[in-house]
C-alpha cells in the first residue's frame, strides 16, 4: 500500500495536482485522528490537518522517494501539533462526549444493538480515551503511530527523530502505563 502512495507523491513531487489530491484523500482521515489524539481539540485538529497537507505541498519538492511518504507525512503532523502544545506551554484534555463506541455490540439474533453492550463499549472507549490523553506526549505519539497506524519501529523512529530502541522503551512505558490507568479506573486494581 505505501508503494502505491509512495509513487502518487513522486508523481505529485513532479507537478502532478491530482496525486497531490489523491494523497490528501488517502491520508486526511488517519493524519486527522493522529493529531485528534495528540492535541485534543476537535476543530484545532481540523485547523492542523489542513495546515499539514499544506507544509507537505510546499515542502514535497525535498521530499527523498527513500523515504517512505507516510513517514515524512506524519512527521509533519507531530512536528506542527507539538508547536501548538509547545505554544501552549499545557496539553488540553479532550471531551469524553466528543468519542463514541468504535466497535459496536450487536445482538446475533436480529442484527440490533444491546443497549447494555453499547453503553459499555462506550464506557471502555471514553476510558481507553482518558488514558491515552493521560499519558505525557512523547508516550502517547509513540502509542499513536505504533498501535492506530500500524507503523514499524524504524518508521516511528524516522517520523520522530529518535533510535529504534528509544521507540520500544517509550512505546512499552506507554503501554504499562495506559493499561494501569484503564485498570484503575475501570475497578481491575485496588489504589493501593
Amino acid at each position: 500500500m505505501d508503494d502505491a502512495h509512495d509513487e502518487l507523491a513522486g508523481r505529485a513531487q513532479g507537478g502532478d495536482r491530482h496525486a497531490f489530491t489523491q494523497l490528501v484523500r488517502r491520508y486526511q482521515d488517519r493524519v486527522f485522528h493522529f493529531i485528534l489524539r495528540m492535541h485534543g481539540g476537535r476543530d484545532e485538529a481540523m485547523d492542523l490537518t489542513q495546515e499539514t497537507f499544506l507544509k507537505a505541498f510546499r515542502a514535497l519538492p525535498g521530499w527523498q522517494p527513500e523515504a517512505r511518504f507516510s513517514t515524512w507525512l506524519f512527521q509533519i503532523a507531530r512536528n506542527a501539533t507539538l508547536d501548538v502544545l509547545r505554544r501552549r506551554q499545557r496539553i488540553e484534555f479532550v471531551s469524553l462526549d466528543e468519542y463514541s463506541a468504535a466497535g459496536e455490540a450487536v445482538d446475533p439474533r436480529d442484527g440490533a444493538r444491546l443497549p447494555d453492550e453499547k453503553l459499555a463499549d462506550q464506557q471502555r472507549m471514553a476510558l481507553l480515551e482518558c488514558a491515552l490523553r493521560a499519558l505525557p506526549p512523547e508516550q502517547r505519539e509513540v502509542l499513536l503511530l505504533r498501535e492506530l497506524e500500524g507503523m514499524s519501529y524504524a518508521d516511528i523512529a524516522t517520523t520522530l527523530g529518535i533510535e529504534a530502541g528509544t521507540v520500544k522503551s517509550r512505546l512499552a512505558r506507554a503501554r504499562v502505563a495506559a493499561l494501569a490507568y484503564y485498570r484503575h479506573y475501570a475497578g481491575e486494581i485496588s489504589n493501593d
